[in-house]
């Protein structure tokens, strides 16, 4: 018996897949098809008139009294050996960095706890709290003078560096504790609840599992509250009397005068002053990038 055979089809080709369709130059280019020159010559521009103030400050600083010239040279340090020593700015920046650390402590701290409270913790007026930090912030610092003097008038804190450092830390509470509050949220809460499955409490749980990853928002929270402190005029002005008490920002004031200003004395106080808080921001700034933009998107 003859049998047919059994007949297989061919296998179908496979088509290469098309090449990607070339777009025409210059029409809806990406951002990595941007020439270089069109990102960094508007760098650039925004850099020399960024840094042409600095300059200038430096210019003054180290030229000699008197001199016209654009070039700080020949180089002198008088205006700095004049403003540590016969003005008096080694103590200023004694009391200056203390306030500015002992704010930075006092925030960071006081920070941590309320907003673990608003972040893990249900309560009735939880939503009124949440508004009132962020009304405050809407609040200046001048309309609370009066009131501020008045209390720590009571308390026998005028001209002591504590009236700073409280006042400096209340106005800094809002806003660390908002940052907080959304840091910790951004950590799962299954993480604490391992550690107590594992016999650890709450507070052992938030110090081994929480805390470490709190780090990136615990140094903006801090960072910012140095600055602001080391920085502000208001009350170290009003709550402090005494020379010997002063902050920086008060010791430059007093470089100026209704009839003139030492512009080299107060240029080498201005770069003083600037220094720390350079120094600052150079060793946090990826921690400082971190901490705000993680604190800022969950709410």
């Amino acid at each position: 018996m003859i049998t047919k055979e059994a007949t297989v089809p061919a296998p179908t080709p496979v088509s290469a897949p098309a090449a990607p369709e070339q777009r025409p130059r210059g029409s809806n280019r990406s951002w990595d098809e941007v020439p270089r020159w069109q990102i960094y010559l508007p760098l650039s521009v925004y850099l020399v008139f960024t840094l042409i103030p600095f300059y200038w400050i430096l210019l003054f600083a180290l030229r000699p009294a008197g001199s016209t010239s654009l070039v700080p040279w020949p180089m002198t340090f008088d205006h700095f050996d004049k403003v540590w020593t016969e003005r008096s700015f080694g103590t200023y920046f004694q009391n200056s960095l203390l306030v500015g650390v002992a704010t930075l402590v006092m925030t960071t701290v006081v920070a941590l706890a309320g907003g673990y409270a608003l972040a893990r913790f249900d309560f009735k007026i939880k939503q009124g709290f949440m508004l009132a930090l962020l009304c405050s912030q809407f609040v200046p610092g001048a309309l609370l003078l009066v009131p501020l003097f008045e209390i720590f008038a009571e308390l026998k804190m005028i001209n002591s560096l504590g009236s700073v450092i409280l006042a400096e830390t209340v106005f800094q509470l809002p806003l660390s504790i908002i940052l907080i509050s959304n840091f910790i949220k951004n950590v799962p809460y299954s993480l604490e609840e391992a550690a107590w499955v594992d016999g650890c409490n709450r507070l052992t749980a938030f110090r081994i599992v929480v805390l470490p990853l709190l780090r990136p928002g615990l140094i903006a929270v801090g960072s910012f509250a140095f600055v602001h402190s080391w920085n502000h005029f208001l009350f170290a002005l009003m709550f402090l009397n005494n020379q010997d008490k002063q902050t920086i920002p008060v010791g430059l004031n007093t470089l100026m005068s209704a009839d003139s200003v030492d512009l080299g004395a107060l240029a080498a106080g201005g770069i003083i002053a600037a220094v720390p808080v350079v120094i600052v921001f150079a060793f946090i700034q990826k921690w400082l990038i971190t901490g705000f933009s993680a604190g800022a998107v969950k709410g």
